[in-house]
């Protein structure tokens, strides 16, 4: 059983989707950020980053324990377990790699910056808010134009880790000053993907820990000097 330290982030809930998508059993640890539980040394000595999430197999390729951190890491790490998720050929497997690079340095980076500027900054700041609403709408269409192009999913006609790694960013569209009408094409893809089973399951992780407020103590963890802090 994997064992699996994360939170109900979109990048935690990555990591559930895709293990209910290959069917492997997992026990969840809760990783609370706002309490600052990413900073204990246990957690620390398997997400060094003290970023949520990590996993721990017992079962690892060599048959030791194998911890991994980073989301996009884990998602490979657990394709390449179950052989399921990314094609095997070469020219299939680049074409995922570079939308699962894609999310990992444009997507999350780019869409966390605009929530947090119209959310969470302490005071509003124009020029964060437009160049980050800006930014998040640009990827947007990058994205619906891919999938006018493929039809189906974001690297071709199979779902994989591509588009897992993308689906749980794009639940806080609204957050991030996105209207659904300027990507038709994008939306009936996330209609797609939300309609998934275990897709539907791998976002109630943790879901009952979500906080609609911060107090000012949790966005000090979050945004203030402790997460700056060498721990």
């Amino acid at each position: 059983m994997i064992d699996v330290h994360s939170w109900p982030t979109p990048n935690g809930h990555k990591v559930h989707i895709m293990l209910e998508e290959c069917g492997l059993p997992y026990r969840v640890h809760a990783v609370d950020i706002g309490a600052g539980d990413q900073f204990k040394p246990a957690f620390l000595a398997i997400s060094p980053n003290n970023k949520i999430p990590a996993i721990v197999d017992p079962d690892g390729p060599d048959g030791q324990p194998i911890s991994v951190f980073e989301s996009g890491a884990i998602l490979l790490y657990l394709a390449g377990k179950t052989g399921q998720f990314l094609p095997s050929d070469t020219r299939g497997k680049f074409e995922v790699l570079q939308w699962l690079m894609f999310q990992m340095g444009g997507v999350g980076p780019m869409l966390g910056q605009a929530h947090h500027f119209r959310i969470y900054a302490p005071e509003p700041i124009d020029y964060a808010v437009n160049r980050y609403t800006n930014e998040a709408r640009r990827l947007y269409g990058v994205m619906d134009r891919q999938i006018e192009r493929t039809g189906a999913y974001i690297a071709g006609t199979d779902y994989s880790i591509a588009d897992i790694a993308i689906f749980p960013w794009l639940r806080s569209w609204q957050n991030q000053g996105i209207a659904w009408a300027d990507y038709p094409a994008l939306k009936a893809w996330f209609d797609r993907i939300a309609a998934r089973p275990a897709v539907q399951r791998g976002v109630q992780v943790l879901a009952d820990r979500r906080k609609a407020t911060r107090s000012a103590a949790e966005r000090e963890v979050l945004f203030g000097a402790t997460q700056y802090q060498r721990h």
